[in-house]
């Protein structure tokens, strides 16, 4: 099945002079167009044309990095830099569950209203456009929305941590660590 998933796949091959070959249309490709398989759900892989070492994160990160340059940033100083501080931290992996499944909550509630708004105009999907207008109107109620489900996350994000923590203090708590150090300050 996975073989059967690759062949379906989209296979770009990035040469040595950084350009891009797309190997369904037998082309060269830019960075945009690789933007643009992903606005269209398009599945691909790219590898580099020598070792063939996937590099699909790397582009992808390219393409974020310059949507993060140009226009509008989505993410902060603040937000990019709290990112930063969980590489390496223990709690990494949890970290990028937690944004994956965020993300995921919040696709499914944009696709919702999708769904939903499907009979105010014709049967036909939100546009870019419409999505401008709708947003200018119901901003401040998806932002409550979004607030409350922001605020339970961080409370279950927070209980978790809690159960971890009270998890290591049963497991370790009957080893002696750290506290001849701390009976030995009591004396003195």
């Amino acid at each position: 099945m996975n073989s059967a998933k690759k062949t379906a796949e989209r296979l770009i091959k990035k040469y040595p002079n950084r350009r891009l070959y797309d190997t369904q249309t037998s082309s060269y490709i830019t960075l945009a167009d690789v933007k643009q398989l992903v606005l269209n759900n398009e599945e691909f892989t790219v590898v580099d044309a020598k070792t063939e070492e996937d590099l699909t994160r790397s582009i992808l990160l390219q393409i974020i990095l310059e949507e993060e340059s140009n226009g509008v940033p989505m993410f902060s100083s603040g937000a990019l830099s709290q990112i930063i501080r969980y590489y390496g931290h223990a709690m990494q992996g949890m970290m990028g569950s937690y944004l994956e499944k965020n993300i995921q909550a919040f696709i499914d509630i944009q696709n919702k209203l999708t769904e939903n708004s499907k009979g105010l105009y014709e049967g036909k999907p939100f546009s870019p456009e419409m999505w401008t207008q709708f947003m200018s109107v119901q901003g401040p109620i998806m932002q409550g929305m979004m607030s409350n489900y922001i605020e339970q996350s961080k409370m279950l994000f927070i209980q978790m941590q809690e159960q971890m923590q009270n998890q290591t203090k049963s497991m370790f708590g009957t080893f002696p660590f750290g506290t001849t150090g701390a009976n030995e300050n009591k004396d003195k």
